[in-house]
């Protein structure tokens, strides 16, 4: 599987820019193994990260929120909370376990006991190797029907320390000027609301014998 993901990016990349850039996917559920974007509805910039490293806190890989749609370093792989336990292209459940694994850099979306750089609320950062990290990569999708819907809000609590997916508005300076501060926030908020934007979306198969597993 290792090897998989490390030339997942250099696979998957052109087609992504190729068909994806600004377009909103359509109607449905997000599934396992699609690539994308997240939105916060609240301010209105993707989930990004970089190979920039906090000078802070952990000094692992920063994860930030930036405003343009065609950055190609804001994707996400959805994948299981443990190999096989999210078949490629399953409806994620409300209320199910995943990783969110950046693309261009296959480290998973991670938080941990570190005041975040600006805030002082908790920092979120990208950790790993080829998309293997710990036990602190696991998220919650937090929604309301029985799917995670492309067209619906929805948001992401952190098994291990119980904060949700969070951004206030705060604005980093060099090397990164502009770009927002992720963090995690104890309560549920107007701040911590995610949506499903570009992306590629991998479709149910009709012969369930045939799923990869992720």
């Amino acid at each position: 599987m290792r090897g998989g993901l490390r030339v997942f990016p250099l696979v998957l990349l052109a087609l992504l820019r190729g068909l994806c850039r600004g377009r909103e996917p359509a109607p449905g559920a997000v599934t396992c193994g699609s690539v994308l974007k997240l939105l916060n509805t609240r301010h209105s910039v993707r989930l990004h990260s970089h190979e920039v490293k906090y000078g802070s806190g952990s000094g692992q890989q920063s994860v930030t929120g930036v405003e343009a749609s065609d950055d190609a370093n804001s994707y996400w792989r959805i994948r299981g909370k443990s190999d096989g336990s999210c078949q490629r292209g399953t409806p994620v459940k409300c209320g199910q376990a995943i990783r969110l694994t950046h693309v261009n850099t296959g480290k998973n979306l991670h938080t941990h006991h570190f005041p975040s750089p600006l805030s002082n609320n908790q920092e979120v950062s990208a950790f790993g190797d080829d998309g293997e990290g710990d036990d602190l990569d696991i998220w919650i999708v937090q929604c309301s029907g029985t799917h995670w819907e492309r067209e619906d809000a929805v948001r992401f609590k952190h098994v291990g320390t119980e904060v949700f997916l969070s951004i206030t508005g705060e604005q980093y300076g060099h090397p990164i000027r502009g770009q927002r501060e992720v963090h995690g926030m104890p309560t549920a908020n107007h701040h911590n609301y995610w949506k499903a934007m570009e992306g590629v979306f991998i479709k149910p198969s009709m012969d369930p014998a045939k799923h990869d597993e992720l």
